[in-house]
């Protein structure tokens, strides 16, 4: 096993889906304990469903590169989002209901009746839960998403403190004289851009499990937020990157089994926790 793993190393594309899926995993780990504690979880769902719609678009618009249209559309959605869901007609999770299944149910409407493709049940697949395959990513990609994620990992860390007092005490940071909206739009931001760089490897249903399973499972463990923080990016580095090296050697389906090693992982933090007698 340890030579077959050794041989499928020398590849370059083996390299490039294992930076990639490392580096989105510690960025959704990031953002996912600040999402979870505001009870935004699912913004990452709704997010994936509305790139899936925006996917479809630049499919009939036959782009050749989908990004200059996905992104855009993403993060635009995400600032509609975060100001919808502060409406007090339309609660958050009901802004995240309509967002999500509007744009799923109009993406795939476009994709049947301006089909581009012989294999439109295919493609329709490899978009919702990750492409089967780790060669499409290209060196492109892998810069792409080196540069994202290094600048999430650099506004993190710079402004951790305010996140930290936004997360937990939205009202008194207002009162305080900081500009919660900006701090809040900045996340929903950030999201988007993490979502659309996961879309190829673990697809649109999926991606949310990133986000939501690291800091659950750190959750079961700590207390403190910086320790959850921590825990949950280790957490999400090594089980992506597990996941991704059982694909290899198994043949399965990358993003599906990555989700199954992070689902696994939580079970193992849940048992560990009621060990030592809850959170530290």
């Amino acid at each position: 096993m340890i030579e077959k793993l050794g041989m499928y190393l020398e590849y370059p594309f083996v390299r490039y889906a294992l930076i990639v899926g490392v580096l989105i995993a510690l960025c959704s780990s990031l953002l996912g304990v600040t999402l979870v504690l505001k009870r935004f979880s699912f913004i990452g769902d709704g997010l994936s469903h509305v790139a899936f719609g925006a996917i479809a678009i630049a499919s009939v618009l036959k782009l050749t590169n989908e990004m200059l249209l996905v992104l855009p559309v993403t993060v635009i959605s995400a600032i509609l989002l975060l100001r919808t869901g502060q409406n007090t007609k339309i609660k958050g999770d009901a802004a995240i209901a309509m967002i999500s299944v509007g744009a799923l149910a109009f993406g795939y409407l476009l994709m049947n009746l301006f089909s581009t493709s012989s294999n439109l049940t295919g493609d329709v697949c490899s978009t919702l839960f990750g492409s089967p395959s780790i060669l499409t990513l290209t060196k492109k990609d892998v810069v792409l998403c080196t540069v994202l994620s290094v600048l999430v990992i650099v506004l993190f860390v710079l402004l951790y403190n305010k996140i930290f007092a936004v997360t937990f005490d939205e009202a008194f940071s207002r009162a305080s004289g900081t500009n919660a909206n900006a701090y809040n739009l900045l996340t929903a931001t950030i999201i988007a851009i993490i979502i659309v760089l996961a879309m190829n490897l673990v697809g649109s249903l999926l991606i949310s499990a990133l986000v939501i399973f690291p800091a659950l499972s750190a959750m079961r463990l700590f207390g403190s937020f910086q320790k959850v923080t921590i825990c949950s990016a280790g957490l999400s580095v090594i089980c992506a990157f597990t996941g991704m090296l059982i694909s290899i050697l198994a043949g399965t389906p990358v993003g599906a089994t990555i989700v199954a090693v992070d689902v696994a992982a939580f079970f193992v933090c849940l048992v560990l926790g009621k060990i030592t007698g809850g959170v530290h």
